[in-house]
């Protein structure tokens, strides 16, 4: 058996490992682990195996990871949440769609405090949704801007998923959250726009709510003003050169941890339970970057990822539609895998070939990140979508699904302004530090 037929059949067997439901990370360590030790030595299989999790469990820029879950965990668990919608709220809600919009926003602003979709969603849902149900917002919209806003959460900075990519690629973990600002800021209000034309054309969707006067939208604003602060510090920080990623994803902890107790919002128990769920989710993304870096050797062996690149690169197809059936691939898989493990089972074969066909390493990554967005809210398994339903039991999930929609076609459209004008993914990172 060649090494090529090797790589194959490991492609195959992890996806067969998958369906039967075993972790992604544990999957890829048991295909890579064997498919080194059958197409390299077994000497060297043992080897990674004993090596690795230790290189990616001792390696410093990945402290950035439980840091900025711990950030986005303590904004859950103390209230600012609520602050942060209720202040968009004050902005937004007297629009048709308004709640809506304002949930928009509330999910912006906590992605830069989050980092993770699924946190978004789960958090803004529980907050926003009961809030659109009493106003009347039809499930539709209320449950639709809900999933959708939460996918937010891995394209603002900062982003578990960006630290990912960069770990498998080499790439500036700085330069990659300050890429995603940009891109964030459009989609968000690209979704904003969203909904304006949806109640625009069906009224009943969102009714407008009460206009707050001026001194009540200020005191709102004061109360999620600390909270803004800490995002514009952290990125900021990085931006200016004052901290590097890590350092800022420190500050950030410390800063959200010393506002929490200032605001009497964090009891004894509710720091620990905090404490916890930081190191459950920070144990998933290391047991998933472990898994990778054992795979990632079995891969470079039989040869495959440099076969697809030349196979490809030599095909009569045009660089769009070989991008584009790649975009369509990571959709796909965004319906059934949570973005994490994506990334790490594509990068090794995608991104040689987006870099062979000229494309920029960093706006690579910010595309990549809306894609996995977009998968995480597709029928018919979309993820988010299952954490919205947990939310809202009662919304039937065709509900849900027709909701989501005109945000997935929203994303389309920003994929498209991307394409069309790469220097909103790539202005900012080229001048930082100038």
């Amino acid at each position: 058996m060649t090494h090529l037929t090797l790589g194959f059949l490991g492609i195959l067997a992890l996806f067969i490992l998958l369906a039967l439901r075993m972790p992604v990370g544990l999957a890829m360590a048991l295909v890579g682990f064997l498919g080194t030790g059958l197409a390299g030595s077994w000497n060297a299989a043992y080897a990674n195996l004993g090596t690795e999790p230790i290189v990616i469990a001792t390696r410093f820029e990945l402290v950035i990871i439980p840091l900025f879950v711990f950030m986005g965990n303590l904004a859950t668990v103390s209230g600012m949440s609520r602050d942060l919608y209720q202040a968009a709220y004050a902005w937004f809600g007297h629009w048709r769609g308004g709640l809506a919009s304002a949930t928009i926003a509330a999910c912006a602003c906590f992605a830069a405090l989050s980092g993770s979709s699924v946190a978004s969603a789960l958090t803004m849902g529980r907050v926003a949704l009961p809030e659109m149900e009493k106003c009347g917002y039809h499930p539709r919209l209320a449950t639709g801007c809900v999933a959708a806003g939460g996918t937010l959460g891995i394209l603002i900075p900062p982003s578990t998923a960006f630290v990912i990519y960069a770990m498998l690629t080499e790439e500036s973990i700085g330069r990659l959250f300050i890429a995603g600002i940009l891109p964030g800021l459009l989609l968000t209000v690209l979704f904003m726009c969203t909904i304006s034309i949806m109640t625009a054309i069906s009224p009943d969707l969102g009714p407008p709510g009460e206009r707050m006067s001026m001194m009540e939208r200020i005191r709102l604003t004061r109360g999620a003003g600390a909270m803004v602060g800490i995002v514009i510090t952290t990125i900021g920080g990085i931006y200016t050169g004052l901290f590097t990623a890590t350092e800022a994803a420190g500050v950030g902890a410390f800063l959200s941890l010393l506002l929490a107790l200032v605001r009497r919002k964090v009891t004894p128990r509710i720091l620990l339970e905090v404490l916890l769920q930081t190191g459950r989710t920070t144990v998933m993304v290391f047991v998933i970057l472990i898994g990778a870096h054992l795979f990632s050797p079995f891969l470079a062996i039989t040869n495959l990822p440099a076969f697809l690149v030349e196979s490809l690169t030599k095909s009569s197809l045009p660089d769009l539609v070989l991008v584009a059936l790649i975009m369509v691939m990571f959709i796909v898989l965004g319906t059934f895998l949570e973005g994490f493990a994506i990334l790490v089972l594509s990068l090794p074969i995608v991104f040689p070939i987006m870099t062979s066909l000229g494309y920029n390493p960093i706006w690579f990554g910010v595309v990549m990140v809306i894609l996995l967005e977009m998968g995480m809210i597709s029928p018919p398994v979309g993820i988010n979508v299952f954490v919205v339903k947990g939310i809202a039991a009662d919304v039937p999930m065709s509900q849900i699904f027709a909701g989501i929609m005109p945000f997935w076609l929203a994303m389309i459209v920003c994929v498209v302004i991307l394409f069309m004008f790469p220097q909103i993914a790539t202005y900012l990172p080229n001048t930082m530090f100038n």
